[in-house]
C-alpha cells in the first residue's frame, strides 16, 4: 500500500503512455519549421521580383512592400500551425497523464483486494483506502479541466495574493533552495503561460512552508503553505510574474485546488508522525465559487474530521469584503464542518469583527509597516483589545530585523511571521 500510494503521487513510467522524446520527432519538427520559413521567405521575394517586372514603370517600393506582405502572410501562417500543433500535443500529454492517474487507481484497487483476500485488512486500512482514492478522484479532475479550452479572461484588477503566490514580495530577491533556480532570462506573457500549462500537467507545483512563531518565544505554531511553479528546467518562476497572466487564463482555481489537496497530504503525514501543528492555506473567491471541487472537497473533509482543526484557510480582506451569498455559503458548509478561517491582505483597519465571528475567523493578518505606522498607533491599538477581547489572534507579517521585532513586541502582539523567523523552504512531498 505505501509503495503504491507513492505512485499515485509521483507518477509511473510505462512504455504505452511515456511522453516521446526520440530525436528524429525533434529533428523532423526544425526540419519542417525551415521548410515552412523558406517557402514563404521564396513566395515573398517571387512576388516582389514579379510585380517589379511586370510593371517596371512601378516604385520599386511597391514591389517590396507586396513581397513583405506576402512573407508576412506566411509567417502568421506559420504560427497559426505551429500553435495548434502544440495544443494538439499537449493534449494527448494530458490524455496519457489522466490515462496513468485511472490505471494506478485501478491497481490501487485490485492492490488492496488481494491484500484483503490473501492477509485480511487493519481496522483502519479501509479508511486510509477511501482517504487516498479520494485524493485520487479530486486529482483525476484537476487533470480533465486542463483539457478544457479556456477563453482569455479581461485582466483582473491588481490585488497582491500572498498565498497562492508564494513567499512575501520580498522573496523574488532572496535566495531559493538549490534544487531550483530563479528565473535568469526574462519570458513573455505566452512563454509564462505555456510554462504554468506544463508544471500543471508535470507536477511541478511545488510547495512552500514558512513558519508562524509565538512571540516572544518564537516557538513554531503554524506553517503557512504557498504554491511556486517551476519550469522543465528547474528555473523558479516568481509569483508577481505569472499570478495575472494565470488569473486571466482561469488556471488560479486550479493552482489553489492542487494547493488544498497537498495541504491535506501535508497534514495526514503530520498526523502519522504525531507532529501538532497547523497549516494556514488560501482559499480565493475563485476557488470557493468552483462548485465542483468545492464539493468533492468538502465530502473528503467529511470523512476525514480529524484533520479539519488543523486546516486554516486564509481569504483576503477583498474578497470577503466583495463575497455575495455563494461565497458566504460555502464559508457557513466549512465553518460547520469545524474549519477557521484567518483574514490576511488587510488595507483598511475599520474591521467589522462582528462579522468576522459570525463565520467562524479566529484570526487576522496585519503587514508590519500597516502595524508600526505612527498614524495607525490608535486604531492598532483599539483592534488589539477588541481581538483579544473577542478571541480573534493577531498576526504580524513580514517582519525581517530584530529592531522590526523588538518594535512589535512593544505594541503587544502575540504571533509573527517574516524572514527573521524562518523563509518559505521547499516542502517535501510525503513518502
Amino acid at each position: 500500500m505505501k509503495v503504491l500510494t507513492a505512485e499515485l503521487r509521483h507518477g509511473t513510467s510505462h512504455p504505452a503512455t511515456g511522453p516521446d522524446n526520440s530525436f528524429p520527432s525533434h529533428a523532423m519538427t526544425l526540419l519542417t519549421h525551415a521548410v515552412y520559413a523558406l517557402a514563404y521567405l521564396v513566395a515573398g521575394g517571387t512576388a516582389a521580383a514579379s510585380l517589379w517586372a511586370l510593371r517596371p514603370e512601378a516604385d520599386p517600393l511597391v514591389a517590396g512592400l507586396a513581397g513583405g506582405m506576402v512573407v508576412l502572410a506566411g509567417a502568421l501562417a506559420h504560427e497559426t500551425a505551429a500553435r495548434l500543433g502544440r495544443e494538439r500535443a499537449a493534449g494527448r500529454r494530458i490524455a496519457r497523464l489522466n490515462g496513468r492517474v485511472e490505471e494506478l487507481a485501478r491497481l490501487l484497487e485490485q492492490r488492496l483486494a488481494a491484500e484483503t483476500a490473501v492477509q485480511g485488512i487493519q481496522p483502519d486500512a479501509g479508511a486510509r483506502y477511501d482517504a487516498v482514492m479520494q485524493e485520487v478522484r479530486l486529482l483525476q479532475s484537476l487533470v480533465a479541466r486542463l483539457t478544457e479550452r479556456r477563453a482569455p479572461r479581461p485582466p483582473a484588477p491588481s490585488v497582491e495574493r500572498r498565498s497562492a503566490a508564494g513567499a512575501p514580495p520580498e522573496a523574488a530577491v532572496r535566495p531559493v533552495p538549490p534544487s531550483v533556480r530563479p528565473s535568469s532570462a526574462p519570458m513573455d506573457d505566452a512563454a509564462v503561460l505555456e510554462a504554468v500549462h506544463e508544471a500543471l500537467k508535470a507536477d511541478r507545483i511545488d510547495i512552500y512552508l514558512q513558519p508562524i512563531v509565538s512571540l516572544p518565544q518564537r516557538k513554531h505554531r503554524f506553517y503557512e503553505v504557498f504554491s511556486r511553479v517551476r519550469a522543465a528546467d528547474g528555473t523558479q518562476i516568481m509569483p508577481d510574474r505569472y499570478l495575472d497572466i494565470a488569473e486571466r487564463e482561469g488556471l488560479i482555481a486550479t493552482i489553489d485546488n492542487l494547493l488544498l489537496v497537498r495541504c491535506v497530504q501535508l497534514i495526514r503525514e503530520t498526523e502519522r508522525r504525531q507532529h501538532a501543528i497547523g497549516f494556514f492555506a488560501n482559499i480565493s473567491a475563485a476557488t470557493l465559487a468552483d462548485a465542483d471541487f468545492m464539493r468533492q472537497f468538502l465530502h473528503m473533509m467529511t470523512q476525514n474530521q480529524a484533520l479539519v482543526p488543523k486546516l486554516v484557510f486564509e481569504l483576503s480582506q477583498h474578497d470577503l469584503g466583495a463575497g455575495g451569498a455563494v461565497t458566504m455559503g460555502i464559508l457557513s458548509q466549512l465553518a460547520r464542518l469545524g474549519f477557521r478561517f484567518s483574514m490576511d491582505q488587510v488595507t483598511d483597519l475599520d474591521i467589522d469583527l462582528d462579522r468576522l465571528l459570525r463565520h467562524e475567523f479566529r484570526c487576522v493578518k496585519l503587514d508590519r509597516a500597516l502595524v508600526l505606522d505612527p498614524a495607525n498607533a490608535g486604531r492598532i491599538g483599539d483592534l488589539r483589545r477588541r481581538c483579544a477581547a473577542e478571541g480573534i489572534d493577531l498576526i504580524v507579517e513580514k517582519i525581517e530585523t530584530e529592531n522590526q521585532l523588538v518594535e512589535v513586541l512593544d505594541t503587544g502582539f502575540d504571533f509573527g511571521q517574516g524572514y527573521l523567523f524562518g523563509e518559505p523552504r521547499l516542502s517535501r512531498k510525503p513518502e
